[in-house]
């Protein structure tokens, strides 16, 4: 069945003009806490589907991947994030802006992840869930943004 999971890419809700993405990145671990992965996330702020993710280290070359995956039709998008540097290395200054969370531009992402580690606790800080691998790792992060997105693709 996981196999047969779609690309992040194939059920998204197609872009508009002035839509905004939100990115952010949260840590989890495989196996053993000294194993850090992050999650990087690519959020529509009109849709609220996560059009694009990686997991890797918090390195500007995880940051270009992030970029990579994020559809073409995306990339012109107006994009908020926080301070981290890979950011600034990675998206095109002329649609990209660094933000502080009191400026609301990264609520939506900011989000999202309390409910990443509300529902997957493999995500949660404090657990005793987690992946025996990175492969499954990353399947189940797969499977869970696949769901996410196809019940806000109902909605929208």
């Amino acid at each position: 069945m996981w196999r047969q999971l779609p690309e992040i890419k194939e059920r998204l809700v197609p872009a508009e003009s002035g839509d905004v993405l939100e990115l952010d990145e949260i840590w989890s671990f495989v196996f053993k806490k000294a194993h850090l992965g992050w999650l990087w996330t690519a959020m529509c702020r009109r849709t609220r589907q996560i059009v694009a993710f990686v997991i890797g280290d918090r390195s500007k070359a995880t940051c270009l991947r992030l970029w990579d995956e994020i559809p073409d039709e995306y990339k012109h998008c107006h994009t908020f994030s926080d301070f981290w540097n890979a950011y600034q290395q990675v998206f095109p200054a002329e649609t990209y802006r660094s933000v502080g969370k009191e400026t609301g531009e990264t609520a939506h992402i900011e989000r999202w992840n309390n409910t990443l580690r509300q529902l997957v606790g493999r995500y949660v800080r404090q657990t005793l869930s987690f992946s025996k691998s990175d492969e499954y790792h990353h399947l189940l992060t797969t499977w869970f943004i696949a769901q996410y997105n196809e019940s806000l693709s109902l909605t929208i």
